[in-house]
């Protein structure tokens, strides 16, 4: 108990400034990294979408699409980081809702490489647009694995939805979330090219 007691009265009287730079590197850091992605819809319809189509798809789809987006989306984060020009960001990431929201609706089958390219594609537009976002105090490290760290359970998120498929309304109710996504994605395009 004394311990504890000690502990306190250090922690209250060491000086603010201490505490601050130790917040500051961590909220700019992994923790803003993980909560940036939960601010825009786009990205977490779209990282919903992923999983939900991978479901879908199944084996290997199931886990390689929610593997290959935190991966190509970690070369575009590099690239908007380091300033490299990617044109129609804005555009690429509505269009993503729009693209893999039909792809449920429809529960596209297409081949895996095809399907890989897909999600790869989109995957370097938020990427890149969330690369160019990073505060300019944050660790970029730390700020990356927050991120593709949510990204991952947004995946999963979606992965958990696509399962009702096998339920007996389930198509439907996955139709009704793609159509929802992809009706999200347009209105966001159009707000992009009006």
């Amino acid at each position: 108990m004394r311990h504890v007691g000690l502990m306190a009265a250090i922690a209250v009287s060491t000086p603010g400034p201490v505490f601050a730079h130790e917040t500051t590197g961590v909220g700019a850091g992994f923790l803003s990294g993980f909560t940036h992605p939960l601010t825009g819809l786009d990205h977490v319809l779209a990282m919903v979408a992923v999983g939900i189509w991978g479901t879908q798809l199944g084996r290997p789809a199931i886990w390689l699409l929610p593997v290959a987006f935190p991966v190509v989306m970690s070369l575009g984060g590099v690239s908007g980081i380091r300033g490299v020009p990617l044109p129609g960001v804005e555009i690429g990431i509505a269009a993503s809702a729009v693209v893999l929201g039909l792809m449920i609706v429809f529960s596209a089958r297409v081949p895996i490489g095809m399907a890989a390219a897909i999600v790869g594609t989109f995957a370097l537009f938020h990427g890149h647009a969330h690369g160019t976002e990073i505060p300019r105090a944050a660790d970029p490290l730390a700020f990356g694995v927050g991120f593709v760290l949510v990204t991952g359970l947004l995946h999963a998120a979606g992965i958990g939805i696509g399962v009702i498929e096998r339920w007996r309304l389930g198509l439907a109710v996955l139709r009704g979330i793609g159509t929802i996504i992809s009706a999200v994605g347009a209105y966001l395009l159009v707000g992009l090219v009006v």
